[in-house]
């Protein structure tokens, strides 16, 4: 469980970053959630991007890719979506709070 300044921290780091990948109309899928824990896994914190045409409401979603990946839901901003987890690769620069 993150404190509200770590939150905030990781809010700010994951403003200058890219999403790694979108939900669209397929929804949360095998196939995502096995993409999403390889980006995490090399970066630690990650942004997802939630399409329209998806149909699924956002915040919701956030909570089942973190629960999926075994994650923090950091924050929803619009339709962007930031997850945070450490990383067990040594070779990995952590995030320090």
């Amino acid at each position: 469980m993150l404190t509200s300044k770590e939150r905030s921290n990781l809010r700010s780091l994951a403003s200058n970053i890219d999403s790694v990948t979108q939900v669209g109309k397929l929804g949360v899928n095998d196939s995502l959630i096995d993409s999403l824990d390889k980006a995490i896994e090399k970066r630690e914190l990650i942004k997802v991007t939630v399409l329209l045409n998806s149909g699924l409401d956002v915040k919701e979603t956030g909570f089942i890719i973190a629960e999926k990946l075994g994650a923090e839901f950091v924050c929803h901003t619009g339709r962007k979506l930031v997850f945070y987890r450490r990383s067990l690769s040594e070779k990995v620069n952590h995030i320090e709070f």
